[in-house]
């Protein structure tokens, strides 16, 4: 039996609404599973009150259906991100990916199958520290580092439904909606000393209680920081921090790889620059995109693409599929196809640096 079938096969109808339906808009309340109870309840007719939710929760997770419950934090709003890669020699690729993942701000690395072989993302509180580990990692490994910081985010949403046979992401949905979002490399986040220390107390999670947003008001106030907030304070602040996009959505972080999504790829586009926002905005809104935004051609370094897309699916000969229906459809330009071949590394972006680095 595969993967995937075999994770849904205890799975009923309220197990079904909290993967596919609680990714994201878990209320912002002191007892969210209370609410959450009762709509799901109304929805599929199954009597579930806020502990059994809970359980249900606790369990999806430790069966690795969930990653974990609480917020997908959002690193290039918060501090100064990007997109790096380098070109490691076969004999070299292990010592070259030993240096690169011996940084706490590189919290992905993944080796593809192309010239650009290491593919890393690096995090950091400022543009300078960012950029300041780009040039240690040259000049460590000899390698040539291409940076590719994201310029324009059209489209990046990693929320879509899983209990269902669809062979690439979102095969079952029609639509989805897309806004093009400017960012800025020099970004710092600005945060309050509550928020920072809210960063860092849910970076890993919300407890998973019937209380979560207390547990971490107490947890912030246990740690020694200065800042004592009452829950409804923790409760203000998680607003805010969604409201200015440094939280993208709160809810229930589904494991991709365990319900079966292992196949994807990074495609890079030559697009004219003048129709870039146009053809940006057009290929986000396709639900079989997951990914879409613009980063920076390098010409020096002979790199001509200024756009990436990624397509997550369970069935490789889907996403090929999919790609060839985006060249043929939507994106007729000069294109290349990065195969992620092996995980080096993949962490979430520390967010004690964050706010250590940009100080």
């Amino acid at each position: 039996m595969s993967l995937d079938a075999d994770w849904r096969a205890d799975v009923d109808a309220v197990d079904a609404a909290l993967i596919d339906e609680y990714q994201s808009g878990f209320p912002v309340e002191e007892r969210p599973f209370e609410r959450v109870a009762r709509e799901i309840s109304a929805e599929t007719g199954i009597d579930v009150d806020a502990d059994e939710l809970l359980d249900r929760v606790r369990d999806l997770r430790d069966r690795g259906v969930f990653r974990r419950f609480g917020a997908v934090l959002n690193p290039p709003v918060i501090g100064s991100s990007t997109l790096a890669a380098v070109r490691a020699p076969d004999d070299r690729f292990d010592e070259v990916a030993e240096v690169i993942n011996g940084y706490r701000q590189v919290n992905h690395n993944y080796r593809r199958d192309h010239e650009w072989n290491q593919w890393f993302v690096v995090t950091a509180g400022s543009r300078e520290k960012r950029d300041e580990i780009l040039d240690e990692i040259e000049e460590r490994t000899g390698c040539e580092v291409l940076a590719l910081p994201m310029l324009t985010d059209y489209y990046i949403d990693l929320e879509f439904p899983v209990v269902n046979a669809d062979r690439f992401a979102r095969e079952s949905l029609d639509e989805t909606d897309v806004s093009a979002t400017r960012i800025s490399e020099d970004a710092r986040g600005d945060l309050t000393p509550l928020e920072a220390d809210l960063l860092l107390a849910i970076q890993d999670g919300f407890p998973l209680s019937a209380t979560p947003y207390a547990d971490v008001a107490s947890e912030i106030g246990a740690s020694g920081s200065g800042v004592d907030p009452t829950v409804d304070e923790v409760l203000a602040a998680v607003e805010r921090l969604l409201a200015d996009g440094c939280i993208k959505r709160v809810g229930c972080i589904v494991n991709h790889v365990v319900t079966g999504f292992t196949n994807n790829c990074m495609v890079v586009w030559n697009v004219p620059d003048d129709r870039l926002d146009e053809r940006g905005e057009a290929v986000g809104s396709l639900p079989y995109v997951t990914l879409c935004y613009h980063r920076p051609r390098r010409p020096d370094q002979d790199w001509e693409y200024n756009m990436f897309t990624m397509i997550h699916g369970r069935e490789a000969e889907a996403v090929d599929a999919k790609i060839d229906e985006l060249a043929a459809d939507h994106l007729p330009f000069a294109h290349e196809r990065l195969y992620s071949t092996e995980t080096l590394k993949q962490t979430g972006a520390r967010y004690e640096d964050l706010v250590a680095d940009g100080e």
